[in-house]
């Protein structure tokens, strides 16, 4: 996940992207959730430089196997290194290169314990069904970038989010939540 609202400088912030253990950023909140949920099997959409998958497997079980998505090699190359850099084995993390929309139906249905969405755009429907199929009952999927009161002005991206917004809502699979965290996030949790 490309999520930062947090600057970074320096290899201790490199291993420990969340900072303190209290704290109110999106990565803090990612941990909590893994942590909460003893996540022992997560999805990443956006690996971006690796903060984020830092901050899932910093809340995951011991021997817990983070998949983490981008389409943009040179992005997961980085996030590799910052990885092995924090201490993480390669086992930990399974980076894979390629566009979400191809690989997460490949991923095993009902399997995961936390899937995290990246900072939302236009396609963020489709990847609540994508994401959804994912979680096992009880399990928690995370969208960055959905504000508590997403914009009713015109536009592609505005419309994309209300529309998520309203889908989780009326979904009664789903327990959902906004949280007034970076962004915003949008969470729910699969009944």
């Amino acid at each position: 996940m490309s999520v930062s609202d947090e600057p970074r400088s320096g290899e201790q912030e490199r291993a420990r992207p969340a900072g303190s253990p209290v704290g109110e950023s999106t990565l803090h909140v990612l941990r909590f959730l893994a942590a909460s949920l003893r996540a022992k099997a997560a999805v990443e959409v956006g690996t971006g430089t690796g903060d984020g998958a830092l901050s899932i497997l910093g809340g995951m079980v011991d021997g817990g196997v983070l998949t983490s998505i981008d389409a943009d090699p040179a992005k997961q190359r980085v996030a590799r290194r910052t990885l092995r850099e924090a201490g993480h084995q390669p086992g930990a993390a399974r980076l894979i290169t390629g566009r979400a929309p191809e690989v997460l139906p490949r991923l095993t249905d009902g399997g995961y314990d936390l899937v995290s969405m990246g900072p939302a755009g236009v396609d963020a429907p489709m990847y609540l069904e994508l994401g959804k199929r994912l979680l096992r009952p009880g399990g928690v999927i995370v969208f960055d970038g959905v504000p508590p009161n997403p914009p009713e002005s015109p536009g592609a991206l505005a419309a994309s989010l209300r529309e998520l917004v309203r889908l989780m809502r009326d979904d009664e699979e789903l327990v959902a939540v906004s949280l007034p965290t970076g962004p915003g996030l949008l969470v729910a949790a699969k009944r």
